[in-house]
């Protein structure tokens, strides 16, 4: 029986010729990920080890992004922590106020990860890189620190399901919409512990932030990972950042999968996540009148600069609901300055918005954003779960760049036309 592509990473970076689902194995890491509030965790374990240098200091990235600028004394000290541990220990991939951006949107972008890498982070979105024909899934900080220690980390193979994808998404329908109808397909355990493999023709058609977007919210289906095939425009996009030589990994024609779903791209439509679970997925109609307060653009699942320009395809000339607050994040400082100078940001501020410097915020109710009872949020992030972006008696509606800047628009949940 053959591997498939996640099977075929891991059995490289474990020194065997094959894995199967179930095996345990220890790995090597190539990259080892921690931010501001999962890293500081990591380091004290990391202490107690009694090691004195981390196993590589260039393999390792830290990233200050949750709540930065610090919104409080708890996470500034927390950030000192980080701060002072980057010092200490030399790590070369320091990320702070200035120079910093969302963790998963950073790591691509600066190059740091590649094709045929085993990434592991402190948080649970780590599966992003999988949309470059990485291994990457999350990890607790003990397992981080660890990690940062010797260099490994004990995994468990999944099996595996694969998404076959043809056809072609229609305008204003993105990765996001074809992920939220995924898992609203599964529901939130329906890849428990498995890989999400992806293939077909449809994948060519699809974007690299469309396949970050994707990848990025695996997890909220349960899955281990979610990776796709290296193509041509993984590897431009490889070049472009400047990460090192990819290693392609291809899955076997009699690879094994649990199951096989075929999806038509051509017949996913404009999806709405109700709350309080990402499975709550919705198309427009089953989707009533839904008045709401706020709308939040950014994200390390939608916070780069193509959602960030659909975005302002759709609010350009136009204004948002005198009664909704519309934050836009670019997830980067790079993303940022792009959307300077194309011109976004001054469309942004012209509809109505206000415009952040990149950090998570609002998405894990940090700040930057925090909804208040009963206040309704169309966001662009990745989780909606009771009281994720403030008060308890709050409610998250996952969607698109724009879905999200149309809602902004009409005041209630609206499609992009």
């Amino acid at each position: 029986m053959g591997m498939t592509m996640t099977q075929k990473i891991l059995a490289a970076h474990c020194g065997r010729e094959y894995v199967r689902a179930g095996d345990i194995i220890m790995a090597d890491c190539d990259m080892v990920l921690g931010n501001d509030i999962t890293a500081p965790v990591a380091i004290n374990e990391f202490h107690k080890t009694g090691k004195t240098r981390v196993f590589d200091r260039e393999k390792i990235a830290l990233v200050l992004d949750h709540f930065v600028p610090n919104k409080d004394i708890k996470s500034a000290q927390n950030a000192k922590k980080v701060r002072d541990f980057a010092g200490e220990m030399g790590i070369v991939n320091f990320f702070d106020v200035g120079n910093m951006g969302i963790e998963h949107a950073l790591l691509p972008e600066k190059g740091l990860v590649t094709a045929g890498d085993l990434v592991i982070g402190a948080d649970g979105h780590t599966c992003t890189y999988g949309a470059l024909g990485a291994f990457s899934t999350g990890v607790g900080s003990t397992d981080m620190a660890a990690a940062m220690a010797i260099g490994k980390v004990w995994l468990k193979v999944p099996a595996a399901i694969r998404f076959d994808l043809s056809g072609k998404l229609n305008k204003y329908v993105t990765g996001k919409d074809l992920i939220l109808h995924i898992i609203g397909m599964i529901g939130v355990d329906g890849a428990l512990y498995r890989s999400m493999e992806f293939s077909g023709e449809g994948v060519q058609t699809l974007s690299v932030s469309d396949r970050l977007c994707v990848s990025n919210m695996a997890i909220e289906a349960g899955a281990k990972n979610g990776i796709f095939p290296v193509d041509e425009k993984t590897l431009e996009y490889l070049r472009a950042q400047g990460a090192k030589e990819p290693r392609v990994y291809g899955a076997d024609a009699d690879a094994e999968y649990e199951r096989v779903i075929g999806i038509d791209l051509s017949q996913v439509k404009q999806t709405v996540a109700f709350p309080h679970l990402p499975e709550n997925a919705r198309t427009f109609d089953e989707i009533g009148d839904v008045k709401i307060d706020q709308v939040v653009i950014g994200s390390c699942t939608n916070g780069r600069l193509e959602d960030l320009i659909l975005a302002a395809q759709v609010l350009r000339g136009r204004k948002t609901a005198s009664h909704v607050r519309v934050i836009i994040i670019p997830a980067t400082q790079q993303i940022y300055l792009d959307a300077m100078e194309l011109g976004l940001v001054k469309d942004f501020i012209e509809a109505g918005c206000v415009v952040s410097t990149p950090t998570c915020g609002p998405c894990l109710g940090g700040h930057m954003g925090i909804l208040a009872e009963g206040e309704r949020c169309v966001a662009t992030t990745n989780r909606n779960f009771v009281g994720r972006m403030g008060h308890p008696a709050s409610e998250v509606y996952l969607a698109s760049p724009a879905v999200a800047a149309a809602s902004a628009i009409a005041g209630k949940i609206a499609p992009a036309v």
